[in-house]
């Protein structure tokens, strides 16, 4: 078994939340810049222009890329050969309060807004630590401990949706579910989106499908070529809703449209939808 020392996943959780607040990914950050191209409404290039801007001057500067520095989402694979040391400061301590300590120190030094709140409706106190963070855990084969973490704001969140359509509804019916769903999105969710899908499983499956699907690199497609050309079709239909950048018209509503799939019940066709905004932020390290 592999040891990994406790301090060592907290300081790697810290830095993946600076990281990401303040850099966004190479692949997001070309498909903004390709968008610039291929913009034909002059608003609408304009303010692709500024969030480029945005971007490279949250990079240089090591300002947040936006004032909503979100709830942190861990997906965590942790190889079978993988052991997971105590704190010293707290034996019962392990890998998920490893995650907590991370975020809550990469927060406070980052200087990140802190926005989770102790009870949903109660008190709505907040934590002033950003934690709990959102955890996924699955074992893999092998030796290292894998962390990706998602940042994700609470506008574009907000405006994401399930339904379970029924079997007969095909493949129309997940479309039109995508569709009326970045047409609710709107302005509200900060376009232009990413737009993750999750299809089938059963009603949280889906969810977890697609926020992970938005993992993915943006000029991805999906290996089954059925699903890769809905997602073709989807982003070039969402573009033509003509809602654009920040929602003031024009052809960019989308960068990407990203659909994971699961088997399913043969009475049930989950289709969940998770729309993020342009400010798509996440990292990942090995250990």
């Amino acid at each position: 078994m592999r040891k990994i020392e406790y301090q060592k996943i907290v300081d790697a959780v810290k830095e993946l939340c600076v990281s990401a607040a303040h850099r966004l990914p190479v692949d997001v950050l070309a498909a903004l810049e390709k968008s610039i191209q291929t913009e034909t409404d002059a608003q609408a290039k304009h303010i692709l222009k500024l969030l480029v801007d945005n971007a490279r001057l949250a990079d240089q500067e090591l300002y947040p890329l936006c004032q909503d520095t979100g709830v942190a989402i861990v997906f965590i694979e942790q190889g079978n050969e993988v052991f997971v040391e105590a704190s010293k400061n707290d034996p019962q301590a392990g890998l998920f309060d490893a995650v907590n300590d991370g975020v809550k120190a990469g927060y406070e030094e980052g200087y990140l807004r802190k926005s989770i709140v102790y009870d949903p409706i109660k008190t709505r106190q907040n934590t002033n630590t950003n934690t709990p963070a959102i955890i996924y855990h699955s074992f893999v084969r092998g030796d290292k401990l894998k962390l990706t973490l998602m940042l994700k704001g609470g506008g574009c969140e907000n405006r994401s949706r399930i339904h379970m359509l029924v079997p007969a509804e095909g493949e129309d019916g997940v479309k039109n579910f995508v569709l009326d769903t970045v047409m609710k999105a709107g302005a509200d969710a900060c376009p232009p989106f990413i737009v993750g899908v999750g299809i089938g499983g059963n009603f949280e499956m889906s969810c977890l499908l697609a926020k992970k699907a938005m993992l993915r690199p943006l000029d991805s497609f999906h290996p089954e070529p059925f699903y890769a050309a809905m997602e073709k079709d989807l982003l070039e239909q969402i573009n033509n809703l003509n809602i654009g950048p920040q929602g003031m018209g024009g052809k960019t509503t989308a960068l990407a449209v990203l659909i994971e799939t699961y088997p399913c019940h043969i009475a049930s066709l989950p289709v969940a939808v998770n729309i993020e905004c342009h400010s798509h932020r996440h990292s990942l390290c090995v250990l």
